[in-house]
């Protein structure tokens, strides 16, 4: 299994109890098939450009280990989650 990192952007206008759901739901996708590490929530962060026509957005940063499979699932539900305005996966370095 490979160490990555995550970082998901989310619309600032979901409330917290949302917000905790979304984390819920991709720290459950990712340990289906890996291991969530840290969940890190840097909160409200105002964006370099406009995203969907938002200034800011909720920063989350997830470390997790996985196989190399499950990231295509997990950039999927990333695309068709109406709530994430920007995300990215990297693979960290051993």
């Amino acid at each position: 299994m490979n160490k990555y990192e995550s970082v998901i952007i989310i619309n600032p206008s979901i409330e917290e109890e949302g917000i905790k759901n979304l984390i819920n739901k991709f720290s459950s996708l990712i340990n289906t098939e890996g291991k969530v590490e840290s969940v890190d929530e840097l909160g409200k962060r105002k964006l370099a450009y406009e995203v969907k026509k938002n200034k800011e957005g909720y920063y989350v940063v997830i470390h997790f280990e996985a196989k190399p499979t499950l990231i295509a699932e997990l950039e999927r539900n990333y695309r068709i989650t109406d709530e994430i305005i920007k995300f990215i996966v990297v693979r960290k370095e051993d």
